[in-house]
């Protein structure tokens, strides 16, 4: 086949990087070779909501495929203290050695035993790559030692004292401890070859920022967004009404940690215009939800009234910016949030829809009744401190790059589709349209401008009005109606804290959440996305799966999963457990339902891993493959471009150099 001029460029290009026959071969060879190795284990995870411990320690034992791994190995060879010690001495090597090291009276026996044990392991694991790809994850220091042991046949009988003599080097020269927390290191990595977090990493637990931390040095982590995560994310873009919400329920559930620990948020402010203005008000309403055991060990009586007025002033900054936002964003179809003026202030009642309701509270001293959407000179100015500390934390802002440049609205993936919350659908069960500007949008049109909306909000410069509508999109994506993220038809905020009818407090779910149930749907939604409705499968969060009422994870006749189990401890009454994981490796799908981890202390000092039980969802009668993952597909375009290059050169076209 001619080459044609377009080509012809692309090939010269390539030829910089493979100047030879040679060359291009020898990677081709080294391509072709990748395609039959077995394709790298997934992690799903999702709805974390700060919980860092358990997160953590989920991470370190890959959803119990290290523990599975050590049993496959070592069945018949220890015994289950053995593998329990081995277990978490690969999940917490720092901590766990020292404490295993004061029962030894011949460390360098335990030293020799232990290292030939993780090498055996890591071998294991690093079967399901090529030697440049386990090298590339190797520490600088040993990366040569490991990998000669890696790769080194001890039984045969003239390589056994290479081989030994190696181990006896490392012990010799003080070197094994060092040794083994690299080898533990290397087969946590080695484990997941790619991590998918689905979404609500934020609010709730303690530890949000501590989870960022984990995934900014995580080797192959992809996100994609949670209505908690992108109302951060807005936070961090300046959006006043995003970071009012942040404080806000950071505040009702009295978790100040990740703001102001995290993040150095000063509070200062608030708590200044909190004191001025309701130093009078007990706010009853508004003190934190805490058990009282909690609320006792955790703050005093003045602490607890404190925030309870912090609370206050920043929900009705909320309701007030809020509202804003749907008076100038008539597009968002949000007026039925517009509450403040339905209030009348003499009488302390408030009318929706007809009707009229006592208030709780009736004390707004901020309020102009004229004019109530609008911010005291007073609160104005608070906003603005605050929001001049949110752009300006470092830590924050390296965390929401982050969750731009590796997250999502959703992603597609070796088949399969992820997304946080739902695609929104018509009370008829078909999936909505959305018309922009006399343009229909699909449902992934509408993610994919949902999504161009809320990376213009952080990164427009030079146009106000660009910035400050991508603003409020990820505000709308936080509690809009048809919002993918959030798919509610309202955030109650108002009703919740101010009427006591409880009819009113109801945020009614898109219809999406009832007809996910049904295969026919899931498959219409996979062909909306490119997938292949026979064998793709949809990868859900956001809504907790009730497990002690009967409720499956697995919808859909299989095709939709959803791993929202309740990671945050504050779900767990409501699902009976503490979470789900997916693992999808080579040899198909596995559902992880996790029970409640009980610390990171217990875990090292008495090897308590999560009780995990497994399931099989799915099991591939011929193992996958990595060419027939993406990633796969990916290689064989290289590949074939490799081979019209050496088409090039052989027949004079392109000359080696």
């Amino acid at each position: 086949m001619p080459f044609s001029q377009q080509e012809m460029h692309y090939l010269q290009l390539l030829a910089q990087q493979y100047p030879s026959i040679r060359a291009a071969s020898t990677e081709i060879i080294n391509l072709s070779a990748m395609l039959e190795l077995p394709k790298g284990t997934e992690h799903f995870i999702s709805d974390v909501h700060g919980e860092y411990e358990a997160f953590l320690h989920v991470l370190r034992n890959g959803s119990g495929s290290i523990k599975r791994r050590i049993e496959e190995v070592f069945e018949n060879t220890l015994v289950e203290r053995e593998k329990r010690n081995l277990a978490s001495l690969i999940y917490y090597p720092e901590q766990k050695m020292p404490l295993i090291l004061q029962q030894i009276e011949t460390p360098a026996e335990w030293y020799r035993i232990t290292l030939f044990r993780l090498i055996k392991l890591c071998r294991v694991t690093s079967s399901k790559y090529t030697r440049q790809q386990v090298r590339q994850a190797l520490p600088d220091d040993f990366a040569y030692i490991i990998e000669e042991l890696l790769h080194e046949q001890e039984s045969i009988t003239n390589r056994q004292e290479y081989y030994s003599s190696i181990i006896d080097t490392i012990i010799d020269t003080d070197r094994a401890e060092a040794f083994i927390i690299a080898l533990a290191r290397l087969i946590q990595r080695l484990s997941i070859a790619r991590l998918h977090v689905i979404g609500d990493l934020y609010d709730r637990g303690p530890g949000a920022h501590i989870i960022m931390d984990t995934l900014l040095d995580h080797h192959a982590v992809d996100f994609q967004w949670g209505n908690h995560d992108i109302v951060w994310m807005g936070a961090a873009a300046g959006s006043e009404a995003c970071i009012a919400n942040v404080i806000r329920i950071s505040l009702r559930y009295a978790n100040m940690e990740t703001l102001e620990n995290g993040y150095a948020i000063s509070m200062l402010p608030l708590v200044s215009l909190a004191v001025d203005v309701y130093g009078d008000d007990p706010c009853d309403l508004f003190r934190p939800k805490l058990s009282a055991e909690s609320a006792a060990e955790s703050f005093t009586a003045h602490e607890q009234q404190l925030m309870a007025r912090m609370h206050k002033a920043i929900a009705i900054i909320q309701l007030k910016l809020e509202g804003q936002i749907v008076q100038r964003r008539p597009q968002f179809q949000m007026t039925d949030r517009l509450l403040l003026d339905k209030v009348d202030y003499e009488q302390g009642t408030v009318t929706i829809d007809g009707q009229t309701y006592p208030l709780l509270d009736t004390n707004f001293p901020t309020i102009d009744p004229a004019n109530p959407y609008e911010l005291s000179e007073q609160e104005t100015a608070v906003m603005e401190k605050i929001r001049l500390s949110f752009t300006n934390s470092e830590r924050l802002q390296n965390h929401v790059r982050f969750l731009f440049s590796k997250g999502s609205m959703y992603l597609t993936h070796n088949g399969n589709l992820l997304y946080h919350g739902c695609i929104p659908m018509t009370r008829r069960g078909t999936l909505r349209h959305f018309t922009f500007d006399d343009v229909d949008h699909s449902p992934k049109a509408f993610m994919d401008r949902l999504e161009r909306l809320a990376r213009q909000g952080y990164f427009a410069t030079g146009d106000p009005a660009k910035k400050q509508y991508g603003m409020d999109t990820m505000w709308y994506l936080w509690s809009g109606a048809q919002s993918p993220l959030f798919g509610k038809d309202k955030m109650a905020t108002f009703e919740r804290y101010f009427i006591e009818d409880k009819a009113t407090h109801k945020e009614e779910m898109n219809p999406y959440y009832e007809f996910r149930t049904e295969q026919a749907v899931a498959e219409q939604i996979l062909a909306e996305f490119g997938l292949d409705p026979q064998a793709g499968h949809i990868i859900n969060g956001h809504v907790p799966v009730k497990v002690k009422r009967g409720e499956s994870p697995l919808k859909a006749g299989g095709r939709l999963l959803v791993i929202d189990g309740g990671f945050a401890k504050a779900y767990q009454s409501q699902t009976g457990i503490a979470g789900y994981t997916l693992i999808f490796n080579s040899y198909g799908l596995l559902l992880a339902a996790h029970q409640p981890f009980e610390s990171t202390q217990k875990a090292i000092e008495e090897g308590m891993d999560i009780h995990s039980k497994t399931e099989i969802l799915e099991r591939n009668y011929q193992r996958i493959r990595v060419r027939d993952t993406d990633m796969g597909r990916d290689i064989q375009r290289r590949i074939d471009e490799l081979k019209r290059l050496l088409e090039a050169y052989r027949t004079g076209v392109i000359k080696e150099s």
